[in-house]
């Protein structure tokens, strides 16, 4: 294959790893541009789909997926989802409308597919390890990181 041909089968683990966030970074957005969605606002019709939330609660959910910024860029993409009537404020809490539920299928079913697509000829158990070595790298790094600044 290509990989082998230029040595890139040659290059460090921190390579494969940024190129792997740039690439999935790419593949999510353009799943989601496709229904003319954000990522934020995937995140919020998600975190929206158990039931309503006050603004705070939504808050405290997109935080957990690092997007609660509280920015102008939040304030737009929930007037966005406002807009299109796929969210609704009703009694001071946020809620899904029919059609955000929809939407919200579909996305997943999307999100579901491209996920096939992805790990495609990759066995559940090689899946596993990748994501398990890649987690144990992060926690080495971050020990060795917080060591070193205390020094």
């Amino acid at each position: 294959g290509r990989c082998c041909d230029d040595g890139m089968v040659n290059r460090p683990i921190g390579y494969w790893a940024k190129r792997l966030d740039a690439s999935l970074e790419e593949l999510l957005d353009s799943t989601l541009s496709r229904l003319s969605l954000t990522r934020r606002q995937w995140q919020v019709l998600s975190a929206l789909r158990p039931g309503p939330l006050n603004p705070a609660e939504l808050e405290n959910v997109l935080r957990a997926f690092s997007l609660a910024d509280g920015g102008h860029a939040q304030e737009r993409d929930m007037a966005a989802l406002v807009r299109k009537r796929l969210v609704v404020l009703l009694d001071g809490r946020l809620t899904l409308t029919e059609a955000g539920s929809a939407l919200h299928s579909e996305a997943t079913e999307r999100m579901a597919a491209t996920r096939d697509e992805l790990t495609a000829g990759i066995g559940a158990d090689e899946y596993g390890a990748a994501v398990s070595v890649l987690e144990r790298m992060s926690s080495n790094a971050d020990r060795l990181a917080t060591r070193k600044q205390s020094s």
